[in-house]
């Protein structure tokens, strides 16, 4: 077995060369949870920040995150989330997603972290293009017109696919 060291198995670089730098990223937000939007946020908005190209596309549950009526109203998942250290029967119990709820919200707005709506507005205002899932949105009987004005389009995985084209694709 060989063992790489991490310059070595970044971007498949030999020992001789630098890894080269991220250019373009595409990041997938599949889950409607506030803790579950949060994270591919936070990346797109960094990856704008170090000038690194950047699309969001959300699916399933994720398209919460860009509906008009729901986006401000996210919530965090207390029921079968292990990292909350709770009994699922304790998150479960009416209130404790709002609690949760709270709490984040509170720490989020300490380290100066803008909600939901604002944060796409932010992201969308440094060039990063955010799409919507168009499986996703037949499935759910969804509109343009359900989603905020951020949303640069509906497209299917093949579209999806061209435009990752060269980037690094997360899936949050």
């Amino acid at each position: 077995m060989t063992n790489l060291n991490a310059e070595t198995a970044y971007a498949g670089a030999t020992a001789s060369e630098a890894p080269k730098p991220i250019e373009k990223v595409s990041i997938i937000i599949s889950k409607g949870s506030l803790d579950g939007v949060y994270p591919g946020l936070i990346m797109a908005n960094g990856a704008r920040m170090e000038g690194i190209e950047a699309t969001l596309f959300f699916t399933f549950f994720g398209l919460e995150a860009v509906i008009n009526k729901r986006m401000d109203e996210l919530k965090v998942s207390t029921v079968g989330n292990p990292a909350m250290h709770i009994p699922t029967m304790i998150g479960g119990l009416p209130g404790m997603s709002s609690f949760a709820t709270k709490k984040m919200k509170d720490e989020m707005e300490k380290l100066d972290i803008p909600p939901v709506r604002e944060f796409i507005e932010m992201i969308h205002d440094t060039g990063a293009e955010i799409y919507v899932c168009k499986a996703t949105v037949d499935m759910f009987g969804l509109e343009e017109d359900d989603f905020c004005e951020e949303v640069d389009g509906i497209i299917n995985v093949g579209t999806f696919y061209e435009k990752s084209a060269g980037a690094e694709i997360i899936f949050t």
